[in-house]
């Protein structure tokens, strides 16, 4: 072979290889700027502490800044369907949260496929639910059985409520009145504070709410907490009995939250993320932050996260199609 030839054939085998190159360097890369993390609430919620949390110390162990922007309504679903459309670079993360997940099953065409448009990353949070009553309105109900009793010896008298229709302390109600064989009203609020207001101020009886809006008014005495919905009690209301033991075994309704990727983002940086969230969530500290916000640390790694995403779905669809709770 000539010399001219085997430079031309150097040069030829230097330019195939250079695309390769190009992209094995850009995976080493990784991060190399800004990471958006997506969550589909408003600022002050649990997601969005949690997602904060998250973020701090993800940014500290990648070394690139990671950026929280809200993105609220539909229950998640808006901020949703644009991550689902969002380019697969590793870039962007969402926090998904129980009520995005079961969005398809509320609301007619979200534009998206919460089992399909996404990349489980890691889950980081569960966020327990408790049903709480005015002990001055109802002081004989201490537990799940009298406030039963009560309910039946007042029929169509007792409505509880909730933050809003399709909410999950709405579906966790439903599910435990049709295993209970009773039957409340309904008074879905738009958002949990003012429903805790009003059960302070007696305007309803009791409530199903999330953990870390009740617990303040729990401790001060203005609600009593009779139940949680977790499979376990809580750490922070260890005198709290769980559903489950009062009655209704394996009963588990909790809301929780992870993280998602777009579609199409690389298997290593997935893998990353979700190592280090696991070693964040490991953190005694962080575990600590996240309790006194009524959040408690749960790492599931991908596959883990998948099939709870897929349990959850199919377990929460079904109570919203039986109770018809769709919107029309």
């Amino acid at each position: 072979m000539s010399s001219s030839l085997l430079r031309l054939t150097r040069r030829a085998l230097l330019l195939c290889a250079l695309p390769l190159l190009a992209a094995q360097a850009g995976a080493q890369a990784w991060p190399a700027r800004t990471i958006k993390l997506v969550v589909p609430f408003p600022p002050g919620g649990p997601t969005d502490t949690a997602s904060r949390i998250v973020g701090q110390r993800l940014a500290e162990r990648l070394k690139q800044p990671v950026v929280v922007e809200n993105r609220p309504g539909a229950s998640g679903a808006i901020a949703a369907a644009q991550v689902a459309k969002m380019p697969g670079d590793g870039y962007t993360l969402m926090m998904l949260a129980t009520p995005t997940l079961l969005a398809p099953h509320m609301y007619r065409k979200v534009g998206y496929d919460p089992l399909k448009d996404f990349v489980p990353v890691a889950s980081v949070y569960d966020l327990p639910i408790v049903m709480v009553v005015n002990p001055t309105l109802m002081p004989e109900v201490t537990d799940v059985q009298t406030l039963i009793a009560h309910v039946k010896a007042h029929p169509g008298a007792i409505s509880y409520t909730t933050s809003g229709t399709g909410s999950f302390g709405h579906l966790s109600m439903e599910l435990l009145k049709q295993l209970g064989h009773f039957d409340m009203q309904h008074v879905a609020y738009k958002g949990g504070v003012p429903a805790i207001t009003d059960t302070i101020g007696g305007q309803v009886p009791m409530m199903y709410a999330d953990l870390v809006a009740a617990l303040p008014h729990i401790k001060s005495g203005k609600l009593r907490a009779i139940a949680v919905g977790s499979p376990q009690r809580v750490s922070v209301l260890p005198e709290v009995k769980t559903v489950a033991e009062q009655g209704f075994k394996g009963f588990d309704a909790v809301s929780w939250g992870g993280l998602l990727a777009p579609p199409g983002t690389p298997k290593e940086v997935v893998d990353r993320v979700s190592q280090e969230v696991g070693a964040i969530l490991a953190d005694k500290g962080v575990q600590e932050t996240l309790v006194k916000s009524g959040a408690i640390a749960n790492f599931q790694p991908p596959q883990q996260m998948a099939a709870r995403m897929k349990g959850d779905d199919e377990k929460w669809g079904k109570v919203i199609r039986d109770k018809n709770l769709m919107e029309q």
